[in-house]
């Protein structure tokens, strides 16, 4: 096997989080076909306890310590030197040596990076096939937090969208792939780096379909003759935080109004002191953390995903509709995923229609929208086994890291492509270490 460099922002393993689960995948994809080495931070104290088993994936690694608080202090650095904070928050001299040691000793001709600050680590390095998967554009998430923040956050925010498009710019102009999570957010990069547009392509996110399932049994978590609603994710998040805050105030007490019985649960880890307010408010329930979110999935009568502000795709989403649940999702959820609105998943624009479709959906029977719970839960499961095995959405990665880019890029990481392979392609499980 040939050798590989893996930068990763934040270490790739427990898959408890969107980012994790694409890097856990995309570092279980990648040992099958090179002796990987790791370099990758961590900022999670729980997460130390993981360092054996992903070692025990890698020829070699390097795991930087990350403080968050001290991070964001010493971005504000890059106000400064005129760069993205993001870079600065995630430089580190202890990672920068051991890059240069293993790429010097371990003579390695190839080099993937998970999300864009990680790309600094491979500048030096330009006779490597460099392939950056920015996941998202995270720059534009960064201009859409500008617009929703009052100052002076608006006026960081804005500095902080400008600086990182520049560097996601130069970022995709060096190297021989820059990849994304859905052909939109691909398609808003082209737009925002024409200069790169053969460059950019996308693979989508999976599903482990095995883990998520619907034919395991798990004890219910919630109280009996509760018609539960639960949205799941990391609730320090602020897209995460936006979206529950304005599901609970702007459209849940007009559900309660007409279903007494509905409870809208918020499962995730460290929720913000904003989140935890919720709480005060009737009907609603913040867990914090839970062993699994998998029980509150599957007992719930449905999981919404009301997200204003999104970039790429929702892993929240997939794995609601693998455990064969109704998702109501807002089109920002929506993008990247390919479902029909109405048979896989309902779709709602506003806080009215979002009422209306939960209320619809709670209804003993189905109502005059004809919304049955079970046949959408059904065909939601069915479009994922169909389109969403993680085997098949990586198999484009090798492709890039091996061969040279030509105009093939936009078709080798089709959608179309994908989901047929897929239909062939049994999903990798979730193994634990």
């Amino acid at each position: 096997m040939d050798d590989l460099l893996l930068l990763v922002h934040r270490i790739p393993y427990p898959p408890n989080k969107g980012d994790k689960i694409r890097s856990y995948h995309l570092l279980k994809h990648l040992v099958q076909h090179y002796r990987v080495h790791l370099g990758t931070f961590v900022d999670e104290e729980d997460d130390w306890q993981h360092l054996p088993y992903v070692k025990s994936l890698c020829a070699s690694s390097h795991f930087a310590r990350l403080e968050p608080r001290w991070a964001r202090l010493r971005s504000l650095g890059a106000l400064l030197g005129n760069r993205s904070l993001s870079q600065d928050y995630y430089s580190d001299g202890g990672l920068r040596a051991w890059v240069a040691h293993t790429m010097r000793e371990q003579r390695i001709g190839r080099i993937m990076v998970f999300s864009g600050p990680m790309a600094q680590y491979a500048e030096a390095y330009p006779q490597a096939r460099r392939v950056v998967d920015f996941c998202d554009v995270d720059s534009d998430k960064w201009r859409q937090y500008a617009q929703r923040k009052s100052w002076p956050m608006r006026l960081l925010y804005a500095y902080e969208a400008e600086r990182l498009l520049r560097y996601e710019r130069a970022v995709a102009a060096v190297s021989d792939a820059a990849l994304f999570v859905s052909e939109p957010e691909a398609a808003l990069f082209r737009a925002l780096a024409p200069e790169s547009g053969n460059r950019i392509g996308y693979f989508g996110n999976g599903v482990d379909t095995a883990y998520f399932t619907p034919h395991a049994e798990y004890a219910s978590p919630y109280a009996a003759g509760e018609r539960a609603v639960v949205f799941c994710g990391a609730m320090d998040y602020w897209p995460n935080v936006d979206a529950v805050c304005w599901f609970a105030r702007e459209v849940f007490p007009t559900v309660l109004a007409r279903e007494p019985l509905a409870r809208f649960y918020i499962v995730g880890a460290r929720p913000s002191a904003e989140v935890q307010a919720l709480s005060v408010l009737p009907g609603i329930r913040v867990t914090g953390t839970v062993p699994d979110v998998r029980p509150y999935v599957a007992h719930a009568a449905l999981s919404v995903a009301p997200l204003r502000i999104a970039r790429g795709i929702q892993n929240k989403v997939l794995e609601a509709m693998s455990m064969a649940k109704a998702v109501i999702v807002s089109p920002q959820a929506l993008e990247g995923i390919s479902a029909e609105t109405g048979r896989e998943l309902l779709l709602a624009e506003d806080a009215a229609q979002f009422a209306a479709t939960v209320v619809e959906a709670l209804a003993p029977a189905a109502g005059s929208a004809g919304y049955a719970l079970d046949e959408i839960g059904r065909a939601a499961r069915a479009r994922v086994e169909a389109s969403y095995g993680w085997a098949a959405r990586l198999a484009p990665v090798e492709a890039l890291l091996e061969s040279g880019l030509d105009a093939n890029l936009a078709s080798a990481v089709d959608e179309k492509r994908i989901a047929a392979a897929a239909n062939a392609a049994a999903a990798p499980t979730w193994n634990q270490a």
